[in-house]
């Protein structure tokens, strides 16, 4: 699991690429809230949105969710511990004022690109939407 990249994954770049070149600008790998342990991918500060660029693995997509077969209870209990993790932090987030974004690897970055940029600005604007 170290090797695992954190980040600057090759779904993160191609999504970070397509928001610059619709002129947002961003934070990456950053807590948007100081005082909690809440990394996301991306953060707009000002908009108060959180983006995570969820693994399909790591996160149990619905589509690609594979389950390893040796020492399968304990990864079963792992990946479960992930999914109520980011409930939890999507909990504290949202009770902050924050709209938390997941986007699966496997969705088209130029597609989502578009959903956080629309997401963005309606939140800039005061309008408060959701996912």
């Amino acid at each position: 699991m170290s090797r695992q990249r954190r980040r600057d994954t090759q779904p993160e770049l191609a999504l970070r690429r397509h928001l610059h070149a619709l002129g947002l600008r961003y934070r990456v790998e950053a807590r948007p809230l100081p005082s909690v342990r809440i990394t996301a991918d991306i953060v707009f500060g000002p908009a108060k949105v959180a983006v995570f660029v969820d693994g399909c693995f790591w996160h149990v997509c619905p589509m690609h969710a594979t389950f390893p077969r040796a020492n399968r209870s304990w990864w079963n209990e792992k990946l479960e511990r992930n999914i109520e993790r980011d409930r939890r932090n999507d909990r504290t987030l949202i009770n902050a004022g924050w709209l938390p974004v997941h986007v699966w690897e496997h969705e088209d970055p130029e597609e989502v690109a578009y959903r956080i940029a629309t997401l963005v600005k309606m939140r800039r604007d005061g309008v408060r939407g959701s996912t």
